[in-house]
């Protein structure tokens, strides 16, 4: 199984996608380390991706997420995942044989809003993303449907083990 833990900058899909796969026992990738060089200069300059930036980038991704679940293995992905054809890009060729989003890949949706991120994005030190790009994230998001939704507001571990208990119900 695939799961990605989704939501715009600030959320916690880092700190929530860790705490989930030490819980479940899975190898933890986090997306930003996949971006290529010229795609961090331009978010650390203030500049939002454009959707040819990340074509590049979410191809990697899937790439990655394919020989993991080909290999039978499982795996958590932090991955803002905004659009739903970011999201359906990641899970070519990882997705079950009926082409849904079954018991192979699943979506974890950090949801939260601008009041409580802000807050956070303010206090993180050393990251290329800069609070200026909030909004634009809010403004590309597309909520997912079908996907395990979470309360950003909780703590780490109890945003974890709802996720956990999630995935366990829909196995």
């Amino acid at each position: 199984m695939i799961v990605v833990v989704m939501g715009v900058c600030g959320c916690g899909k880092t700190t929530v996608g860790r705490a989930l796969a030490d819980r479940l026992g899975w190898p933890f990738f986090d997306a930003d380390d996949f971006h290529p060089q010229a795609n961090v200069a331009k978010m650390a300059k203030g500049v939002a991706l454009t959707d040819e930036d990340r074509g590049p980038w979410l191809d990697r991704l899937a790439a990655e997420m394919r020989a993991i679940a080909g290999k039978g293995q499982h795996a958590v992905l932090a991955c803002s995942a905004l659009k739903e054809s970011y999201r359906q890009r990641i899970a070519q060729g990882v997705k079950n044989p009926e082409g849904d989003e079954g018991s192979e890949f699943r979506i974890v949706y950090l949801r939260g809003d601008a009041k409580t991120i802000e807050p956070r994005l303010a206090l993180r030190s050393g990251h290329y993303m800069p609070p200026s790009l909030l909004a634009s994230q809010f403004a590309t998001l597309e909520e997912p449907e079908g996907a395990i939704v979470i309360d950003i507001r909780q703590t780490t571990e109890a945003q974890a083990a709802q996720i956990a208990a999630a995935l366990r119900a829909t196995a």
